[in-house]
This record gives structure tokens, sequence and C-alpha cells, in this order.
């Protein structure tokens, strides 16, 4: 690669942001980061700690100024949290900072791979989890949609195939 350029995930909880982004990063030879990890290293607490203390706008805000920061780097490839395309700020920084793939996934893929986590706040309200990340569908996947440049599908493929998928896609 004669030029660094950055690769962005996002897409919902469950689909495979984390591990593929670091899968990419490996074979791109790419620094990788997280945006909820560096959130956390930057408060020295986790996520649902800063969700129980700040709610979940104090979160965002939060990661709104991570993912700015993170954004202003060149040759890294970026996890995203799912809910982080709220923000228009958020979304327009991704688009014009670097290559954004949505990793698309189903919600009963979803509420499988989100079973065991007890770290995602979102999931941790007593509202059945299949019923809240359909909800969070309907009203994210749409914006996922607005700023991706490639959409890649997670469900059925392992971390190093579809990083392989996203590699011969877009060129890299």
């Amino acid at each position: 690669m004669t030029e660094k350029r950055n690769i962005f995930l996002v897409g919902p909880m469950g689909a495979g942001k984390s591990t593929i982004g670091r899968q990419l990063a490996q074979e791109l030879h790419l620094e990788f980061f997280d945006s909820d990890s560096e959130i956390e290293r930057r408060t020295g607490a986790d996520i649902a700690w800063v969700f129980d203390v700040e709610g979940e706008a104090g979160f965002r805000v939060r990661e709104e100024k991570v993912i700015f920061d993170l954004t202003e780097k060149q040759g890294i490839v970026l996890a995203t949290g799912g809910g982080s395309i709220i923000s228009k700020e958020t979304r327009n920084r991704l688009s014009a900072r670097g290559f954004v793939v949505y990793l698309e996934t189903t919600i009963d893929k979803q509420v499988a791979r989100t079973a065991k986590d007890k770290r995602r706040p979102l999931l941790q309200t007593g509202e059945e989890p299949r019923d809240i990340l359909e909800n969070l569908a309907d009203s994210r996947n749409p914006l996922y949609e607005e700023i991706a440049d490639l959409v890649v599908k997670t469900d059925n493929q392992s971390a190093k195939v579809v990083a392989r998928e996203i590699i011969e896609r877009l060129g890299f």
C-alpha cells in the first residue's frame, strides 16, 4: 500500500466488528482500534459503568469524541460501537475519513452471539433481547446503509473469510 487508508467497521452488536477488525488489521499490517475498548481505556472503567453513571447520552458524547480522535489517524482499522452511527457528526466523520464497511448480520445470529455477554448495557434492561435487537435494527440499519461503502454479510463465514472478502472488494 503506497498510501495509508482507514477501514471503519459499523454494524450491530454481535456482527463481528472487533473480531473481523483484528483479523483485517493483522492481514493488512494496520493498527487496530475498538472504540468501546478505547472508551474503557480512557475512563478506566467498563462500558456498563459509564452507562450506569452517565447514561446512554453521556456514553454517546464520549464515543463521539473517541471516534473523532481515532479517525484523525491514518492507516487504521476501527471497530465502532453499534450505536455510534446515531450521531450525524460521527457518520459524517467516518464517511469522510475512510472506507466504511457495514457488517450485516441477522437478529438470530445477534441473539446467539450476545446471549452470554453481560457487558452489553442495552441488553441488560430486563426486556427480551430479541425485542431489543429488533428495535435497534429498525432504527440503526438504515444509518449503517447510509454511510456504507461496502456491505458484507457475516452470518455464516469465519472472521478470516470476511476479512479477505473486504480486502478483495476494497482493492487493498
